[in-house]
């Protein structure tokens, strides 16, 4: 996730994706991360078959540097275009 302007970006592991990221839309949590630094905006996403495997990548990328992290997102979505429309709600 990430904020309109670019500058906060959030990582974080969820079963449901789209009720997850609505959740950040909303600001369902007014407290939270998200909420505060306004990250709206779903720019990158991976799926995984295993939980364990989400929470490695999700900690693996969490170390990371922020380049890292840009350059991650923009191999796939170089526009840092919301990639909340193309999710399936069900």
């Amino acid at each position: 996730m990430s904020c309109p302007d670019k500058t906060t970006l959030y990582i974080g592991v969820t079963s449901d994706l789209y009720n997850r990221v609505l959740q950040h839309k909303e600001r369902f949590y007014p407290k939270s991360f998200t909420a505060h630094y306004n990250c709206v905006i779903l720019v990158y996403f991976k799926w995984f078959e295993g939980i364990e495997e989400a929470i490695a990548e999700e900690k693996r990328l969490k170390g990371g540097s922020r380049k890292s992290k840009i350059s991650l997102i923009e191999a796939s979505n170089k526009e840092w275009n919301d990639l909340f429309s193309s999710l399936d709600p069900w």
